[in-house]
């Protein structure tokens, strides 16, 4: 989502190292660059305003100006303020004395209320919370039986109603009730939408506040829709009172201008973000990290996370084994591209290592590559996948035939796994174990293997 602004920013800085010394002319030159980028990228105006005011006057002091490395100083600065602006700090969701927690989650219609109720419950019980769901949108035509279906998918509780309740006041305390009776600690309301903001919609949220008593209602935002999303947020926010922001579609291609400004306008924290479909593609908002993803600088707090949760640490330490003993086959290969699949996007994932979103520059990430290789390593026979030296012309063929390949992809493929191997070494050392790089390296690995895949990563 901020690949245009980052990219933009990390010119300027670049620009800022290549001059021999600070001055004010050069600093006001990249303030105005920095001014422009932000502009570009959908950020709210008063915003941007407030963060340039900022910068200039802690970037223009006399000991930025004649410090042995300004440059860096000001990265600092701008990353500072970046983090700032984002919230500052991470705001973690909140929870009552005496359960269940009441969290209702508004919003505009089409902006991901019902599937991030649903993420929001998986979320939960993965924190060892017990959530029930109800919906009390009765307008929209299957909403109520959506969230049913989620409800399922993450294996969280859900009050449907009984036959003829249609009133949400009705179905919001029942819910109540019956988490209670159930001994379920959070209860998540899913409420109606609009189109747009309208009396007969506050109305009705105002009156489920009022019965409801919530420790959060979070406010849906789709961050396709922009400054939008940050003006309905506002409103929200007149009119309800949120307590925090759900940014969706964090996944697509938007500029990035509403995450930048939803905390500044609003005054509310961004609690979450969506980052795909799936109903785990939730992560909760931590300011300082984001900044840093803006800036280029990794995000390896988030990588080591993602890691320990998809990742098997058994299987990960026998791993890491193997590839110190140089044990590293064929089969682990498959079953270690298999698991890194698991922890979301490569490409998403790669840029979370410091230093490598420069590198992956003209790098493509292609991750069908994945069903073609585990066809030809399957088609190996178990002998072949535990000692590639086996694999001779004959055996290529063999191969290539049985997984409806050509001889070229099966020599390509063994070329890849002989740089993944000192890759994956690599990558088993950043989580903990011998053998790290610093991430500058790392990147330089991940390249020479796009080059054997002809400027292709396998996964």
């Amino acid at each position: 989502m901020f690949e245009s602004l980052s990219e933009k920013l990390q010119r300027v800085f670049k620009d800022l190292r290549g001059q021999g010394k600070l001055s004010s002319e050069n600093m006001e030159a990249a303030l105005k660059e920095i001014r422009v980028a932000l502009l570009e990228a959908d950020v709210n105006f008063k915003v941007v305003k407030q963060f340039i005011a900022n910068v200039r006057e802690k970037a223009m002091g006399q000991d930025v100006l004649t410090a042995l490395s300004p440059a860096q100083q000001v990265v600092k600065i701008v990353r500072d303020e970046l983090t700032e602006i984002l919230g500052s700090k991470h705001s973690k969701l909140q929870f009552a004395s005496q359960p269940p927690t009441v969290v209702m989650v508004v919003g505009l219609q089409g902006s991901g209320k019902t599937t991030s109720t649903a993420k929001l419950a998986r979320w939960l019980l993965k924190n060892s919370h017990s959530p029930q769901l109800v919906s009390v949108d009765v307008y929209r035509p299957a909403a109520r039986e959506q969230l049913k279906v989620l409800a399922k998918q993450v294996g969280a509780g859900i009050y449907e109603g009984e036959p003829g309740m249609d009133k949400p006041l009705d179905l919001a305390v029942r819910a109540r009730r019956e988490a209670m009776d159930r001994g379920r600690d959070v209860l998540l309301v899913d409420t109606a939408g609009r189109l747009h903001i309208d009396d007969a919609l506050m109305n009705e949220l105002q009156q489920l506040k009022a019965q409801l008593n919530p420790t959060e209602i979070l406010f849906v935002a789709d961050a396709m829709t922009g400054q939008d999303a940050v003006k309905s947020a506002a409103e929200f926010h007149e009119r309800l009172g949120i307590t925090g922001v759900i940014l969706t579609k964090l996944d697509g291609d938007a500029r990035g201008g509403a995450a930048l400004s939803i905390k500044y306008v609003t005054g509310q924290p961004l609690k979450f973000l969506g980052v795909g479909e799936k109903t785990e593609a939730l992560e909760e908002f931590h300011p300082d990290r984001m900044a840093q993803r803006i800036l280029g600088m990794g995000d390896v707090l988030s990588l080591i996370e993602k890691v320990e949760e998809s990742i098997d640490q058994k299987q990960a330490l026998e791993m890491q084994d193997k590839l110190l003993h140089n044990e590293f086959s064929l089969e682990d290969f498959r079953d270690q591209l298999i698991q890194v699949r698991k922890l979301g996007p490569l490409e998403n994932i790669l840029k979370m290592i410091p230093g490598m979103g420069d590198q992956l520059k003209g790098v493509k990430v292609d991750e069908k590559e994945l069903t073609r290789i585990v066809a030809i390593i399957n088609s190996m026979t178990p002998k072949e996948r535990r000692n590639h030296m086996l694999i001779n012309g004959s055996r290529r063929r063999r191969i290539a035939r049985g997984s409806g390949s050509s001889v070229q992809e099966v020599n390509q493929l063994l070329k890849q796994y002989g740089q993944a191997r000192k890759m994956m070494r690599s990558f088993s050392g950043m989580m903990g174990g011998p053998g790290g790089m610093p991430g500058g390296k790392m990147a330089r690995r991940v390249q020479q293997l796009a080059k054997l895949g002809g400027g292709k990563l396998p996964f």
